[in-house]
């Protein structure tokens, strides 16, 4: 017993660390109401059906507590109890996995990464989910799946059987941006970058002449995550958190064995030998807490990074947003800034940065990180599916959660009560504005619990998705050309991005020659990259 207790937890821990206005009458805005309201729902199960206790799992930058209004308000109408499990979405896969070796299964279950969606059906933890069921208790998220993203519709099937509910991002479309201190720049003269030998007197140049201007040799290029835009101007990704597959000549091939990466490596192995690259980039540019911020960048050690996405960005002004004035009357304002800038400028009120599109490489690629538009799955646990209508049960309230048909309801998933958290920005019911304080408040939808379903795959008309298009960051991405996992990369996955990562590393700071990088692609292989690679093409 004990010795495969160990065996589950050793391969648990070696798996990759990979939208209500409340719907009740017509004049009803306040939270207080809800409870009578809710009491007899017209849609929520039978009052003689069990009342199941559900344990969930979600994206959460914070806590849920354990009487959130909004968790509170699902209880009542589908008559269940929610046991909102609290995994920080930057320690998800390592919090997860301890829970499943002490053998607690979620009822709920949100597969992070995709390539985990056959290591758990391996394992037996998650269980098949009908296609009438999900069908007759989901038809709004399978709806809006089948019509924006027919493509993904089958993702989750393994065996035939259907076992996950892909979850398609749309705002995906949009790569990570590459980012410069534009006060850097202005200070020494330099424009934005438009090809690798621009790129490259930029950096030598924030590493060199003082840009902060306090005359300490203190400040780099590039660190980890502008690497990725140096591999890219060749045409592939490195350092991600899944191996990342290209295509050449109609075949896969895995972007770290390519020829080119070679020519990229001599590149950032002579950076690293002048002091171009900041000396702490192994350990990375995040040093804890919201896994999208770059400490690095805002704490002015490097001038360019391509770190987090769009929306950790913006700028103050950099388009114009809703918000409340003294009278309660929604007013257009300039959006303010938002995470990265935000930390940023409260350390340097005079930074300023600016987007630039990826540089281009000798032979004309470019291209920055772009995250899968299958981000990730929603399983149902093992346990749930022996309890006589329990499944029926979740994806009755995934679906209400996820993507409810009213707009009341489904602004309200997303934002909470109407007229205590959020109102309508006009009588079309587009755009919503946030009400004080909560229109500065951190992730305020998890410490009320809203956004505990999964993101469907219908484009927002949001004015930051407008924004990020004019910033043409549906263009130029590097995608995964392989978006879901094979039995082969599921048990070699780990250990190969390990060996790629070690030998990178390697190659850059000269502790292994670059001549070896044939070597390198053969250990590669031979440690299970070429059946990864033969299951991939196959």
């Amino acid at each position: 017993m004990i010795k495969n207790t160990f065996r589950r937890y050793a391969a648990l821990m070696a798996m990759p660390l990979v939208l209500l206005v409340l719907s009740l009458s017509s004049g009803c805005t306040r939270l207080q109401d809800w409870r009578s309201a809710a009491q007899e729902p017209p849609d929520a199960p039978a009052s003689a059906a069990p009342r199941y206790t559900i344990s969930w799992t979600m994206h959460q930058n914070l806590p849920v507590p354990e009487d959130a209004e909004m968790v509170r308000y699902v209880e009542e109408k589908f008559k269940v109890n929610l046991d909102i499990w609290n995994l920080a979405n930057n320690k998800y896969e390592t919090l997860l996995n301890l829970k499943l070796v002490q053998g607690s299964v979620p009822d709920l279950f949100r597969v992070r990464q995709t390539q985990d969606l056959l290591n758990y059906q391996q394992q037996g933890l998650i269980a098949e989910i009908p296609r009438e069921i999900l069908n007759t208790y989901a038809p709004n998220i399978m709806r809006a799946i089948r019509k924006y993203a027919p493509a993904y519709q089958d993702f989750g099937v393994i065996d035939g059987k259907y076992y996950g509910i892909p979850v398609v991002n749309p705002t995906n479309i949009y790569r990570v941006p590459v980012v410069y201190r534009q006060d850097w720049l202005d200070k020494l003269g330099l424009q934005v970058p438009q090809t690798l030998s621009d790129f490259e007197k930029i950096i030598y140049a924030f590493a060199n002449e003082d840009p902060d201007g306090n005359s300490i040799k203190d400040t780099y290029g590039l660190s980890l995550e502008g690497m990725n835009v140096v591999f890219g101007a060749f045409g592939q990704m490195v350092f991600t958190d899944q191996l990342y597959f290209g295509k050449k000549d109609e075949q896969l091939v895995i972007g770290a064995l390519e020829p080119e990466m070679k020519e990229a490596l001599h590149y950032l192995r002579k950076w690293y030998r002048d002091g171009v690259i900041d000396p702490e980039f192994i350990t990375g540019e995040n040093k804890g807490g919201y896994k999208h911020l770059s400490h690095a960048f805002i704490n002015g050690r490097i001038g360019m990074t391509s770190m987090g996405n769009y929306y950790h960005w913006i700028q103050d002004g950099d388009y114009m947003t809703w918000s409340y004035d003294g009278q309660k009357k929604a007013q257009e304002v300039p959006v303010k800034a938002t995470f990265n800038v935000k930390e940023l400028t409260a350390k340097n009120p005079q930074a300023r940065i600016v987007f630039g599109r990826p540089f281009s490489g000798p032979e004309g690629k470019r291209g920055s990180k772009a995250y899968d538009m299958l981000m990730s799955f929603t399983a149902v646990g093992a346990n749930a599916a022996s309890e006589p209508g329990k499944l029926a049960a979740i994806l009755q309230i995934l679906d209400y959660v996820s993507a409810n048909p009213d707009p009341d309801t489904d602004a309200a998933m997303k934002y909470g009560v109407q007229g205590t958290h959020w109102a309508w920005a006009g009588s079309a019911k587009k755009e919503i504005v946030l009400l004080p304080p909560y229109d500065q408040t951190f992730s305020y939808q998890n410490t009320i619990g809203t956004n505990i379903g999964m993101t469907i795959p219908v484009m927002p008309a949001d004015r930051r998705e407008q924004w990020a298009s004019s910033l043409g960051l549906d263009q130029d991405g590097i995608y995964n050309a392989l978006e879901v996992a094979t039995p082969a990369l599921v048990r070699n996955g780990p250990e190969l991005i390990q060996l790629r990562n070690e030998a990178y590393i390697a190659f850059i700071t000269g502790e292994r020659p670059i001549e070896e990088f044939g070597m390198f692609v053969k250990e590669f292989m031979a440690a299970g990259g070429t059946e990864v690679l033969q299951e991939a093409n196959e």
